[in-house]
């Protein structure tokens, strides 16, 4: 059976979106506004077709509090069955646990073969649901030649770890736009994001596995759902760096634009997503996003779901974005958290406890320039979140 044709699709008229203008230092004010056909006017954020303005509460943050500090560039995070958690170090390679109370962090051990490039190195991690027996945890890793997607195996007293095989290979490797978040979804299924590696073509390439969403069993193997004998699961993404699940098994993803929109998607199976002949809501081809931000307010990486929302760290943006969302919908306009606070966030991720843990990425000046380490940097925050109404 060979994968079907990526499904185009003209996005929504953009007139009729509510658009939101946001200061640099102070709260959103609402202001209504058009889009050209060739890209936007002056809003910095839009949700096409979302019910705007929406009367209901959405979830609130209490005061952040920290964690750990003194990371090196750090980039992905996972939770333990027993509240520890595992982050990754982009360009050292290694992989540190983090006490669920926080304090110091300790070695776990180093990933081989990590090719570091401007953006590439050791990125996404998730734990095996089944950590407890296997000590398996997926990582993404950059290599000289291609990227690939590994299992590694921890010891049980968290003081080596080593690879146990290479789950998927052949993914293309560049300087820059390597995605590189992973998350186990409901289904069980190992969910990658991938970057186009500079090469916007290879959205669309159907032989290509950049510009991807992919979806694999944790064995590597393709499960028999997904759209075709591939690992692809959707097409048409410039870089993906954000993964999220609702709880009724919704797949989000926050997607890096170019110079005028980045994205938030629903993603669905078989579907082109449009990059590079649609940036968000600039053009027609494409499945519509259910939120667009101006890359200079979000530049989006790692995402959660929690409470209601979608919770998005902005990398460019330096800080923290709120998508309230129902399914598939958006249901209120994006709302800001924190902004320039802790400057540029990497990764944000739900802990055992219902609290969101975020990653700051402020000593990784290779990328996203313009915001100087401040003592103590890069450091892991923690977050409560309050329920709608509550």
């Amino acid at each position: 059976m060979s994968t079907p044709p990526p499904t185009r699709r003209p996005v929504r008229a953009p007139a009729a979106a509510a658009c939101l203008a946001i200061g640099l230092t102070l709260g959103p004010t609402l202001a209504a506004c058009t889009a050209a056909p060739g890209g936007p006017t002056t809003p910095s954020a839009a949700i096409p077709d979302a019910a705007t303005n929406d009367a209901s509460p959405a979830a609130t943050l209490g005061e952040p509090t920290e964690l750990t500090t003194g990371l090196e560039a750090p980039w992905g995070l996972t939770f333990l069955p027993d509240g520890t958690a595992l982050v990754a170090e982009r360009i050292s390679g290694r992989i540190l646990r983090v006490p669920a109370d926080g304090g110091d962090v300790r070695e776990v051990g180093v990933v081989p073969d990590v090719d570091v490039t401007s953006e590439g190195g050791l990125l996404g991690i998730a734990a095996s649901p089944g950590f407890t027996r296997d000590r398996t945890v997926y990582a993404s890793v950059s290599g000289a030649d291609e990227n690939r997607i590994v299992a590694l195996t921890v010891a049980d007293d968290f003081t080596s770890l080593t690879v146990d095989r290479v789950l998927l290979d052949g993914i293309g490797t560049a300087d820059r736009h390597h995605g590189g978040r992973l998350a186990v979804g409901p289904d069980g299924h190992l969910w990658i994001g991938t970057g186009d590696a500079f090469d916007p073509e290879n959205a669309a390439d159907d032989d290509s596995l950049n510009g991807k969403i992919l979806r694999i069993a944790t064995d590597g193997s393709v499960p028999p759902d997904n759209p075709g004998e591939s690992p692809i699961w959707s097409s048409g993404h410039r870089n993906v760096q954000g993964l999220a699940f609702g709880p009724d098994g919704t797949a989000y993803a926050s997607e890096l634009g170019h110079r005028t929109w980045d994205e938030v998607n629903v993603l669905r199976p078989g579907r082109d997503y449009g990059w590079p002949e649609t940036e968000g809501i600039a053009g027609d081809t494409g499945e519509p996003p259910i939120a667009t931000i101006h890359p200079d307010d979000a530049s989006p990486s790692g995402m959660a779901y929690a409470a209601g929302s979608l919770w998005i760290g902005a990398l460019g943006g330096q800080r923290l974005w709120q998508l309230p969302v129902d399914g598939d919908t958006a249901t209120a306009d994006p709302i800001e958290h924190l902004s320039g606070t802790y400057g540029r966030i990497r990764t944000v991720e739900v802990a055992p406890d219902g609290a969101l843990w975020l990653v700051t990425s402020n000593t990784d000046r290779a990328t996203w320039g313009g915001t100087e380490p401040r003592p103590g940097d890069d450091r892991i925050l923690r977050v409560e979140v309050s329920e709608p109404g509550t």
